[in-house]
């Protein structure tokens, strides 16, 4: 590159700079204006080199077409992505801009960068050039014409058309193939540093007739512009991956481990506010709790709670998955709800007046309780509501506590209302009034005789004012919902479900210490299982994120190294002896030995699915085909396709296939037969629930 087309680039780059900053929709994504421009030295190491230089040089395509903010997000998201990498290798992320698309794989194996992260589909042809990672996103390429275009209804009407792409680009593979169906279609090449806008510039002004781009792509510019029209797909979907030389696997084992790892724990924002037609059709009830020992919590590998179980119970009722969103605090309870982001708050709230005004409607009750003032067990000072004047009681400003004291003190009774930190937990503050640090408290009697079970420094002292009614809570606006969980709650409250579920929270003691000692997020140490170092060990070898690996773990063995199933599969991750020996292992019941094999096995059924499929996907295939045998899981994915359902999606369409190989109609003609299908669909799901929980855990601590 000579001194003048560096100085044109540099020029170009801060042209761009400055128009970025001048725009008002950027705001929103300030590190846009400060990507990089570097000179870019070569080299073609491995991870060895690039911590050598200190470096991660990210081959993109131009900033008007990578960077560019606009209503869709992709873009971003792939370019944080990157920046995330980065971090995570200690590397300063450094921004490569190639100018033609063409140049882009060329310029990787010459080594002036070291991933390619520009919307690249893998293909067949550039798989010969470098290594793909694992997806980062999947796509399927349309036919783009103008808005006023009303000739293509079908691939027939292509023939005598003429279609323009951007040279080796992948839509050439993609015509070629079409061509070959329809021979009279035409191709134009056109130069490979257009950016999207010039393309459609060209399709609007009647330069080109027809072009191919991405859905994802075309998603973004409907965002901005409305003078194109999205015409017939060409593909299936199809897998977007990052580029990396194909003599890099150190790094491409890190990179690739980090993208799975960000995939799976990746949570897509959605916030819904319509009623329980609409929940139906999502096929997902959001529940919106706190974590703590009535409402929700962890217990080993399994999920529990008071509130959880009646939630899963309605959920169950109406064959809705649920999906448990834990509020950072109690005051972000209601304004989450208010703003979609779940559909029901169940966390014992109490019924008030100012909560309604909020814009919520309360259920029938399903919960009474006394408000009880808490002192330590030595302080025999209070035995009447006289006795508060002077102290200090420490409640949640948000809670009804606050107006039940209030409203105390509105009688002239005179005492130090205190706020206590609002994601601070009832059991808590009871926590700091037995160390001294807060003088009293008011607790539900509930959440009380909790905490009395297992400790002796506190004790309940008097009763203030009446009964009050815990409900949940739900949008005005959603009145089938309201009416569903009337009709619930009135049918079973005080049922033997309902009894039974408290006296196991609230009554038993034996239940409440057991739980007590083994909640995940009461471990001072953050552990998930006995087992994660050995866990993070294997799953760090085999590319897997270990947290995963603990909730497969609990849905196997319940961390028990000595299990053995019916069938005679061993150890904490349930090996066949037979499958452990042809790896090389023995003795499954030790620990590491278990999880080793397990971790192995599941890597090799990996290695059975297609790199190309969604990340979740392929692992929810990997999970279920560990359970019932990669055969069936082909035979379901064979099935889908068959009944109109997508192979490469597991929820709602091949778990669907799956259940119907238990039914001889269709297992008979299956080439692995017949399956007990409703063992892997409750498996998988089981397991991303309790992985899904951990996630959240691991987001609170």
């Amino acid at each position: 590159m000579t001194i003048i087309s560096r100085l044109l680039n540099i020029s170009l780059f801060l042209a761009l700079t400055i128009a970025l900053a001048s725009c008002a929709d950027d705001a929103s994504d300030s590190t846009i204006n400060t990507v990089p421009v570097a000179e870019s030295y070569f080299d073609t190491g491995d991870l060895a080199a690039l911590e050598k230089h200190g470096k991660l040089r990210i081959l993109v395509m131009p900033m008007d077409e990578r960077w560019l903010p606009r209503t869709g997000k992709s873009f971003r998201d792939e370019k944080e992505m990157a920046q995330k990498l980065a971090d995570k290798l200690g590397l300063e992320a450094v921004y490569i801009h190639v100018e033609k698309f063409a140049d882009l794989i060329p310029e990787l194996n010459q080594g002036r960068g070291d991933i390619i992260a520009a919307n690249l589909t893998i293909t067949s042809t550039r798989k010969e050039k470098i290594e793909f990672t694992v997806p980062v996103a999947q796509s399927v390429e349309h036919i783009v014409s103008r808005r006023d275009d009303k000739k293509i209804s079908n691939l027939k009407n292509l023939n005598g058309r003429t279609i323009a792409i951007k040279e080796e680009s992948s839509y050439q593979q993609t015509l070629e193939k079409l061509k070959q169906k329809q021979p009279d279609i035409r191709i134009k090449t056109l130069p490979g540093n257009l950016s999207m806008d010039q393309v459609i510039e060209q399709l609007v002004s009647k330069q080109i007739d027809l072009t191919v781009m991405d859905r994802n792509k075309l998603d973004i510019m409907a965002g901005y512009r409305n003078d194109f029209k999205i015409g017939l797909p060409l593909t299936g979907e199809r897998a977007i991956a990052w580029g990396i030389r194909k003599n890099n696997p150190k790094l491409l084992k890190a990179v690739n481990l980090f993208l799975t790892q960000q995939q799976l724990t990746k949570r897509y924002k959605s916030e819904f506010t319509d009623d329980l037609d609409a929940i139906k059709k999502r096929k997902t009830l959001r529940v919106i709790t706190r974590n703590n020992a009535a409402s929700y919590f962890i217990w080993r590998g399994e999920l529990l709670g008071f509130e959880y179980e009646l939630a899963k119970a309605f959920a169950k009722q109406h064959k809705l998955r649920l999906e448990i969103i834990i509020a950072p605090s109690h005051d972000a309870q209601i304004p989450m709800l208010l703003e979609g982001k779940g559909d029901i708050i169940a966390s014992f709230l109490t019924i008030t007046d100012k909560r309604k005004e909020r814009g919520v409607t309360f259920s029938r009750p399903h919960h009474k309780a006394s408000e009880i003032i808490v002192t330590r067990a030595d302080d025999k000072t209070i035995d009447s509501i006289d006795d508060l004047a002077g102290r200090s009681i420490h409640v949640r400003k948000s809670s009804a506590y606050w107006e039940t004291l209030q409203a105390l003190q509105d009688t002239g009774l005179k005492f130090n209302l205190v706020a206590a930190p609002e994601n601070m937990e009832t059991e808590e503050v009871i926590a700091q009034v037995a160390s001294g640090k807060f003088d009293l408290t008011l607790a539900d009697n509930n959440l009380l005789n909790i905490e009395l079970t297992w400790r002796d420094d506190i004790r309940a002292a008097i009763v203030l004012g009446e009964i009050r009614k815990n409900a949940w809570a739900m949008r005005n606006t959603n009145p089938e919902l309201v009416a569903a969980v009337n009709q619930f709650i009135k049918k079973q409250y005080r049922s033997l479900f309902y009894n039974i579920t408290y006296k196991k929270y609230f009554e038993n003691a034996h239940k409440i210490k057991q739980y007590r000692d083994q909640r995940i997020d009461l471990n001072p140490d953050g552990t998930l299982s006995p087992y994660d170092a050995m866990v993070k060990k294997y799953s760090q070898k085999y590319e897997f994120d270990w947290r995963l690996i603990v909730a497969q773990m609990y849905q196997e063995s319940r961390f028990n190294p000595d299990a053995e199933s019916w069938a005679g599969a061993l150890g904490l991750l349930q090996v066949m002896p037979k499958t452990a020996k042809e790896m090389g292992l023995v003795n499954l019941k030790l620990p590491e030995t278990g999880i080793e094999a397990g971790v192995k096995y599941l890597s090799w059924v990996r290695d059975r699915f297609e790199q190309e499929l969604n990340v979740k996907d392929r692992m929810w295939f990997i999970l279920a085909a560990y359970n019932a045998g990669q055969g069936h899981v082909k035979d379901a994915r064979r099935l889908a396709r068959k009944q109109g359902l997508n192979p490469n999606r597991w929820f709602d369409n091949v778990e669907k296939a799956m259940l119907l190989l238990s039914n001889k109609k269709y297992y008979q003609s299956a080439r692995y037969g017949y399956v007990r299908g409703r063992e892997p669909v409750n498996y998988v799901r089981e397991i991303r629930s309790r992985y899904q929980a951990y996630l959240r855990l691991a987001e609170d601590n």
